[in-house]
């Protein structure tokens, strides 16, 4: 793998550069650190495209953290060897656990708590250009049937820590990839008769930007809900470049009339965004206007490109560092009055570890 798939630069390189930037933007090292490893990917003794990994940092040792990172950047800062994760020549934490990130039907967060459910079988996705699932092992079938999703569950239910779906609060429809409203409503309603079926009556979630319509958040109000619609904004400029016809097709301007709908109709409201493809002035700017109709803290991830078109992809400054701790702030600065903060088991790739600002997030898992 070569250099134009980190682009790190050697404001980034060393621990020392890290802790100053770090101070600089108010952000405390563990956080910067494992932003660093998202944006940069690790050079591994255990090479492979695309994994799961467990990691603990050296100077905090009783939380482990899953990232999904590639482990084939050959010229990223950081390296794992014999289970150690080095920054240059400093020894900033462990992994204890690789793992393929295969696509699959489902898989449970938040220690049981959340299921996450891939129902129309990602890796059959056209994807957006910045999206690395199309790049990856296939073990998810799709998913159209009653039938289907009972079989999925009675998996999943020897999956489950304490083989009890009960426990469930929240189960999120990840990648659907249904291009069509009426679908994307008779799938959700589908999924509500199984889920009735094994007594979860935890809160649905849905990723995506087909549902835009009253009609649909009503259908959803008596035949679904709880619901919460997780909007897929994912960037603000160069839709019709990087998103797949779907999501492309939701003009940017038209996203508060979508989730403000949603709300009116009495679903808890969300969107999804992928930091590193905008300007921070168009990223500010964007934000601020989904933010108001927002009940839940968004989903920002860090970028991650795959390969040297990927990179191609980045916003003017996002191949560094510094950018993302840039980025941090400015949200922080429009999210921080709304009172409503990250959960840490909700996103793999988040912008937040330890704190909020200067709040400790309690709770990380």
């Amino acid at each position: 793998m070569t250099a134009l798939l980190s682009g790190h630069t050697n404001t980034t390189s060393t621990l020392g550069a890290v802790e100053q930037l770090a101070a600089r933007y108010g952000v405390p090292v563990e956080d910067a650190l494992l932003i660093a490893v998202n944006l940069y990917g690790i050079d591994s003794d255990l090479p492979r495209h695309r994994a799961r990994v467990q990691v603990r940092l050296a100077s905090a040792p009783s939380v482990p953290w899953q990232l999904i990172v590639p482990l084939n950047v050959t010229d990223s800062p950081f390296r794992h060897r014999d289970g150690v994760l080095k920054l240059d020549r400093a020894a900033v934490g462990t992994v204890e656990r690789i793992d393929a990130d295969e696509a699959v039907g489902g898989y449970f967060r938040d220690g049981g708590a959340a299921l996450t459910l891939n129902p129309n079988a990602r890796s059959r996705c056209v994807g957006c250009a910045f999206c690395p699932n199309t790049l990856e092992a296939a073990a998810d079938p799709r998913l159209s049937e009653e039938r289907d999703l009972r079989e999925l569950f009675a998996a999943l239910r020897e999956q489950h820590p304490r083989r009890d779906l009960t426990e469930l609060r929240e189960v999120t429809v990840s990648t659907g990839c249904f291009e069509r409203e009426p679908a994307a409503v008779q799938h959700l309603r589908t999924l509500r008769t199984v889920l009735g079926e094994h007594g979860v009556k935890a809160r649905m979630g849905f990723l995506t930007s087909v549902l835009t319509s009253s009609d649909a958040f009503g259908h959803l109000t008596s035949g679904v809900g709880p619901f919460i619609l997780r909007l897929t904004a994912e960037c603000f400029t160069r839709r019709d470049l990087l998103l797949k016809a779907s999501k492309a097709a939701l003009d940017v301007s038209e996203m508060p009339g979508v989730l403000r709908r949603a709300l009116a109709a009495g679903h808890g409201t969300s969107f999804t965004y992928i930091v590193g493809l905008d300007r921070l002035d168009a990223l500010r700017a964007g934000v601020s206007a989904l933010t108001p109709y927002v009940t839940e803290f968004p989903n920002f991830q860090v970028y991650q490109a795959h390969n040297s078109i990927m990179a191609g992809l980045r916003a003017l400054g996002a191949h560094d560092l510094e950018y993302y701790l840039h980025a941090r702030v400015v949200i922080e600065n429009i999210m921080g009055p709304s009172a409503l903060r990250p959960a840490a088991w909700e996103c793999y790739r988040p912008l937040w570890y330890f704190t909020f600002a200067d709040e400790p997030l309690v709770g990380v898992r």
